[in-house]
């Protein structure tokens, strides 16, 4: 895997943080998520919940890492932890401004201490200015940056988007972030530390609407299903469900007159041209909804195709996963331990695809990382002793361990496989 020989400090909970660090995980790093003793709050976020016990939410951010279970506000917590950064090539956190500070690891100490060390710091606001240091979540920030307010019906109110987007975005700028630091740090020797905010991915995010309002000076909208600049480009109602249609350009938009026997509408000076389109879009919406809600959405949608319309139908996930070009693109996974779920869908030309690994149990790893740091066995026990460190202690099913133990297997031959493919 392109990535083996990186070990990676993930302290972080919740979304943008952990999945960070999968992003990671899944190309061959070495990650070692450490978890309080209050555990991530997405082991609790359910139901759904799987067979053993995590949440399906849990199981979507944490795979293919090791785990150790270890208090930091304790000072035995803290030895370990910088024992684990000395090692380390990468440490990305999302606490509150101030956290790491406070337990003794602020920046001056990191750059000192670890010069090689990149840390990727995600935060809501960021640590200063008017809100710097106060807490951010996803759908907090998607109001405070602007999303909410062209979400939703054009008459309705603000809507939170589907899916956590600003975390999302966030997880993907920080992992570009760092593979850039790491690139730096090729030709520098050096680290650096890594300013990641919720707040500049939301406002990364309005994409062509902040543009517009800064040439245009119109405030942007709500437009439902509709591009704000395109028309027509937004959902119909056939006889039988919602088909989306996306007509692009003039070219597009009179093939859909075409086949929809509506060709007075090209040289309509209502629909000249985009501009006009969407100047007029409620007329042409009503006008093109009059001829689709009669036909039956899989004939519409192939004679689309046809003329090269790019549309498709308004699938619910259930109905995405049948899809037969989902299926063809390998997009989820099961294993043998029941473990499932959503691939990554980075794949290198040169690499097997990652193989995905269920996440670790809370402290399943914690002795086994504390022997890699170098404490001693009599060393490990003072620390468990002094809760500062959490060690598993419900032993496995011999079928759960077998199951696990086969993908461990499987991982490390193809990972084997990878390195015999590249070496000349």
């Amino acid at each position: 895997m392109i990535l083996n020989g990186l070990k990676v400090i993930d302290l972080c909970r919740i979304m943008a943080g952990p999945l960070t660090a999968q992003y990671l995980a899944d190309h061959g790093a070495d990650v070692i998520k450490v978890e309080g003793p209050q555990l991530d709050d997405t082991r609790k976020w359910g139901p759904p919940f799987a067979d053993d016990g995590t949440t399906g939410y849990y199981n979507a951010l944490n795979r293919n890492k090791r785990n150790i279970c270890l208090d930091l506000k304790l000072v035995e917590g803290q030895v370990v932890l910088a024992r684990l950064l000395a090692g380390a090539d990468i440490l990305i956190d999302n606490f509150k401004a101030g956290t790491l500070d406070k337990w003794g690891f602020d920046p001056e100490r990191i750059e000192r201490d670890f010069p090689r060390l990149i840390h990727c710091r995600i935060t809501g606001y960021g640590v200063d200015g008017p809100l710097g240091g106060r807490p951010g979540y996803d759908a907090v920030m998607q109001a405070f940056g602007g999303l909410m307010s062209i979400t939703g019906e054009p008459e309705g109110s603000p809507v939170r988007l589907g899916m956590p987007a600003v975390d999302m975005v966030t997880a993907l700028h920080s992992f570009s972030a760092i593979l850039l630091a790491l690139r730096d740090r090729d030709v520098t020797g050096r680290g650096q530390l890594l300013d990641s905010t919720l707040l500049d991915s939301a406002v990364s995010m309005l994409i062509p609407q902040a543009s517009n309002w800064l040439y245009g000076g119109g405030t942007p909208h709500r437009t439902g299903a509709a591009h704000p600049t395109v028309a027509p480009y937004e959902v119909f109602s056939c006889r039988d469900g919602d088909l989306f249609i996306a007509g692009g350009n003039d070219g597009q938009f009179a093939k859909i007159c075409q086949h929809l026997d509506l060709m007075e509408l090209v040289d309509d000076p209502r629909f000249a041209d985009n501009g006009s389109r969407s100047a007029n879009r409620a007329e042409l919406k009503a006008l093109l909804q009059s001829r689709v809600s009669s036909q039956a959405r899989a004939d519409l949608l192939q004679a689309l195709a046809a003329k090269g319309i790019p549309a498709s139908p308004v699938n619910t996930v259930p109905e995405m996963y049948e899809e037969p070009q989902v299926q063809h693109r390998k997009l989820f996974f099961e294993d043998e331990t029941g473990f499932k779920g959503v691939r990554n869908p980075i794949v290198l030309s040169t690499q097997d695809a990652p193989v995905p690994r269920r996440p670790a149990r809370t402290g399943q790893h914690s002795v086994q990382i504390l022997e890699e740091c170098g404490f001693g066995k009599d060393e490990v026990t003072a620390l468990q002793n002094s809760g500062a460190v959490t060690a598993e202690s419900q032993p496995m099913a011999e079928s759960q361990v077998a199951a696990e133990q086969a993908q461990t297997e499987k991982a490390d031959v193809r990972a084997q496989t990878t390195r015999e493919k590249s070496t000349p």
